[in-house]
């Protein structure tokens, strides 16, 4: 037998990761120009939400009805569908097939100072996979981040914090009541994690959903400021409610909330950029 038969009998399945979109080209979630890989599987229940579509970490199928022609037989394969309105939710990709798509850009990474962001859903829900394609991405110089709640296993936090250039570290409810019943996080841990990572020394940028009815209020925005004053970070964004993602629950068949909230002006946006500002910090708005 030779070996690299023997190899390849004896070599062990490759870890796979469930994801459901690749973003390329993106100039937010990080520096520069990069992609965002987008796993599946969030433990919350944000009811803004503008991905319903990553809460499930099971493959899912829909009908986009705008393009449907209404089959008299409707096939319900994705390969079959004549219209591709048809669509599977949930790609199951090994390393090595994320890496070969992700590769492609690496010119606009290097020439731009931007890389690879992988989000989700909640990042720690993968973190095996997650922290296996960081890896990956570092050994041929590639810049990193994660896009975080924080909910989830400190030791796997610190796993892909160390592999990353900057860590996107999400900041929602600053109730810890509210926030349990609302969408269902542990502030606490939440909290605790986010020392344990910038004690670790890593880049970490707080972000700020602006959700009227929810995080947008001035009391929140106070207690998420006075909680990061000690650790002297230097750059805050805010991620402003918009409804680009409403017309992804009726298709998914879920309940959305948020309906008749409306979107923050521009004006009221600029002042709590100001606010932010007044504390010190550079602001970004969008992310």
């Amino acid at each position: 037998m030779t070996s690299s038969i023997a190899q390849h009998i004896n070599c062990e399945p490759q870890m796979e990761g469930r994801i459901f979109n690749m973003q390329r080209y993106s100039l937010n979630d990080g520096t520069g120009i990069r992609t965002v890989v987008f796993l599946k599987g969030c433990p919350l229940a944000c009811p803004w939400c503008a991905n319903p579509e990553s809460r499930s970490h099971k493959v899912e199928y829909v009908i986009r009805e705008a393009k449907c022609i209404h089959c008299d037989i409707c096939p319900k394969t994705v390969e079959d569908c004549p219209s591709g309105a048809y669509e599977r939710i949930g790609t199951d990709m090994t390393v090595d097939e994320v890496m070969k798509e992700l590769k492609k850009d690496a010119v606009f990474y290097f020439t731009s100072n931007g890389g690879v962001t992988i989000s989700g859903g909640e990042v720690l829900a993968q973190a095996p996979f997650a922290i296996e394609l960081l890896k990956r991405l570092k050994a041929i110089g590639i810049r990193t981040a994660i896009e975080t709640t924080g909910f989830g296993s400190r030791t796997q936090l610190l796993k892909m914090a160390a592999l990353c250039d900057e860590v996107l570290y999400d900041f929602k409810i600053m109730d810890a009541a509210k926030a349990k019943e609302i969408i269902g996080i542990d502030l606490e841990l939440v909290l605790r994690n986010f020392k344990a990572v910038v004690s670790s020394g890593v880049k970490v940028i707080p972000r700020i959903p602006l959700i009227p009815g929810y995080t947008m209020t001035i009391s929140n925005l106070e207690k998420i400021l006075a909680f990061l004053k000690p650790f002297e970070l230097k750059e805050l964004h805010l991620l402003p409610f918009h409804q680009f993602g409403a017309s992804k629950y009726e298709t998914l068949k879920m309940e959305y909330k948020l309906t008749n909230t409306k979107v923050p002006s521009v004006s009221e946006v600029e002042a709590y950029k100001k606010y932010c500002e007044s504390e010190g910090y550079n602001v970004v708005v969008g992310g």
